[in-house]
């Protein structure tokens, strides 16, 4: 752990983290009523929770705030380290499926609907982005290429992996990066979820980032957590802004870029249990109702809907999962590095 010691890189993550909080938090005050006067507002599902029905028309898009924040933060940041290809390579993913994200928001608006891009529309986007990253990020790294970490074999030093071929790894980043992504974008759901769930799991590549001397991994990831922290501000419920898809699925590709890049994406459905909970919950619910002809396993999908409707109030279901996340966190951490 002696890398941890970098004072340079500990203030460099410290600054983006400022950075993008302020500008989060200057921004967002100036956004909401522009949002309102352009009528951007969100649509509510028909046969969600009947309590939602109220947040009919709550302004969304509010990604855009948080993601311009981690951007500059990031890119001020790279001012004082230089370029940094990862840093780079994960903003390729953030931005790329945050602009896919936009588009899908800009679409449900101007339509008045639910639904914005196509399935097949939004997966050919993201599958055109995510192959380029994955291409991108095999050649850049050279010896240690498709190098995919074993969780709790120790620190990266003596860790257990296994070495992909670019031909598998490519097919299985793109798996886990629209898994992954699926998963946070379901988990955007109640107002402050899927901010307080993400930004513990951004501590999480943040700390590895530090152990590890990655300074772009450390940066970045302390950009997202300013961001969602600032964001938080204006997202707990009852929320004021959502993030619509402009920010779950940039928030999708931060994960994913971060954990693909540092060879730990078996460690996703540990730091990451909420958002695999999310998916399969809705697997589990579509493939009961067709295999029942029209029976329910959950009382709805994704999970915390369900939770939801069992009378549980939003803000003790977000602090339930933050918590969850925030201790499997910190055992991911511990067997990451020791």
């Amino acid at each position: 752990m002696e890398n941890i010691s970098d004072m340079f890189g500990i203030i460099t993550a410290f600054l983006a983290l400022c950075t993008a909080f302020l500008l989060t938090v200057v921004m967002s005050p100036w956004f909401i009523p522009l949002l309102h006067r352009m009528k951007f507002g969100q649509e509510v599902r028909d046969d969600g929770p009947q309590s939602h029905l109220k947040k009919q028309g709550t302004p969304t898009m509010g990604g855009i705030i948080f993601l311009t924040a981690i951007v500059i933060a990031s890119l001020t940041g790279m001012i004082r380290l230089g370029l940094d290809t990862k840093a780079l390579q994960m903003l390729l993913l953030t931005v790329g499926f945050g602009a896919t994200g936009f588009l899908d928001d800009y679409l449900k608006i101007k339509r008045h609907k639910s639904d914005g891009l196509s399935p097949k529309q939004k997966l050919a986007i993201q599958l055109i982005i995510t192959v380029v990253f994955a291409v991108w990020i095999f050649i850049a790294d050279g010896d240690t290429a498709g190098r995919i970490i074993l969780p709790f074999t120790g620190g990266r030093e003596n860790a257990v992996y296994f070495s992909l071929p670019i031909w598998l790894f490519v097919p299985f980043t793109v798996l886990v990066v629209l898994g992954t992504d699926n998963g946070v974008n379901f988990t955007d759901g109640l107002d402050g979820l899927c901010s307080s769930v993400t930004s513990v799991v951004a501590g999480f590549f943040m700390l590895m980032g530090l152990v590890n001397g990655d300074n772009g991994l450390t940066m970045v990831s302390a950009a997202v957590i300013g961001g969602l922290l600032g964001f938080l501000l204006f997202n707990v419920y009852p929320a004021k802004i959502f993030m619509g898809d402009t920010g779950s699925l940039a928030l999708g590709g931060f994960v994913a870029a971060a954990a693909v890049i540092n060879g730990m994406e078996l460690y996703i459905p540990v730091v990451g249990f909420i958002y695999l909970i999310e998916v399969v919950s809705v697997i589990i619910q579509v493939t009961y109702f067709k295999r029942t002809h029209g029976k329910r396993f959950f009382k709805m999908a994704p999970i915390h809907h369900h939770f939801e409707l069992l009378g549980n109030s939003e803000t003790r279901i977000v602090a339930a999962f933050t918590i969850v996340t925030i201790l499997l966190c910190t055992a991911a951490f511990i067997g990451a590095v020791y």
